[in-house]
């Protein structure tokens, strides 16, 4: 495990005027009812030019000696908009940036913090893996930022670009910063390779990346998915017994394990059904449709990502038998 005490110099008040293109739709910031923690609560849709790709959530945390960002939102733009409210909280140092996992929607953002403040940028190791013009299994990062180009202009241009971490860690990392303790705690591969999450004590809040996503159909159609570990990764979450939890997308709730269930429950309820499928040699296209959708159909995300996390799923499970049948 590695302790950090926070001793690094940061940039000072951001700039005011935007080098960004701005943002038409401001920011939704709360705060956890009596703490000095906050949240941005994203649309729950897809990125796209009418939500202007604000769909992820992030927050910060204000601590005696600095601030801790919680991932970054998904244009430089936003994460502008988002160094200024967190300049309406407070004017202390922003000491470090934190990236729950390296996926477009909750990175992009890192740029603004990069080039405005001294922030030290962390994530777990595999984000490391994430580069421009390198493929690899969760998402092709050249790819992707070319997609973004279109779907999110002007907000991802010709200028955006991805912003590695400064420091990484395996397995667990504790940042000791004034009156808080900021643990973070490796939780992948399950929605991607580099899932992460951060515990803030003595709050009880948790910060929990993609892990958790409250009533919003989540992105599993990835190779890196696994949703074995996913849902061992909900197991850990409910030990931590959270008081309060900030899911990677949807709402943010007192009731941690009301929003735990949501995405197990939803994991669970493709797995079984796709498990069912494999198990009988039936053909994806024929499971799929012959499978009750109706719980699901009416909610966020459904339409982009269902079919394929119920494929992606049917693949899993069907690699896993094709191991299990091996002498």
């Amino acid at each position: 495990m590695l302790v950090f005490s926070a001793c690094l110099d940061a940039a000072g008040l951001a700039q005011t005027a935007s080098p960004y293109p701005p943002t038409a739709v401001p920011l939704k910031i709360d705060q956890v009812p009596g703490k000095p923690i906050y949240y941005s609560t994203g649309n729950p849709g897809i990125p796209g030019k009418d939500n202007e790709g604000n769909t992820s959530n992030a927050g910060f945390v204000v601590t005696s000696d600095g601030a801790v960002v919680f991932d970054a939102l998904g244009t430089p733009s936003l994460g502008w908009a988002l160094l200024q409210d967190i300049r309406k909280v407070t004017d202390k140092k922003i000491r470090y940036v934190i990236a729950s996992h390296y996926h477009a929607d909750h990175i992009y953002g890192l740029q603004a913090f990069k080039d405005h403040t001294g922030a030290v940028i962390v994530a777990q190791e595999r984000a490391g893996e994430y580069k421009d013009n390198e493929e690899i299994a969760d998402e092709k990062a050249s790819q992707r930022l070319d997609q973004r180009r279109g779907a999110l202009f002007p907000w991802v241009d010709k200028t955006t670009r991805v912003v590695p971490p400064d420091i990484t860690f395996r397995d667990r990392m504790t940042i000791a910063l004034g009156d808080k303790r900021l643990t973070l705690l490796y939780a992948g591969p399950a929605h991607s390779s580099s899932d992460m999450m951060m515990l803030v004590e003595p709050d009880g809040v948790l910060f929990a990346g993609d892990i958790v996503q409250n009533s919003r159909i989540p992105h599993m159609n990835s190779d890196d998915v696994s949703t074995t570990q996913w849902l061992a990764a909900l197991k850990e979450i409910e030990k931590l017994d959270p008081k309060f939890i900030i899911p990677g997308h949807g709402r943010a709730s007192t009731e941690a394990k009301q929003a735990i269930s949501f995405t197990r429950d939803y994991i669970q309820y493709v797995r079984i059904a796709m498990a069912t499928a494999v198990k009988d040699w039936t053909d994806f296209d024929v499971a799929y449709d012959q499978t009750d959708w109706s719980k699901y159909r009416d909610m966020p995300a459904f339409a982009a990502n269902n079919r394929g996390n119920a494929y992606r799923i049917y693949l899993e499970l069907e690699q896993s038998q094709f191991k299990a049948d091996k002498p």
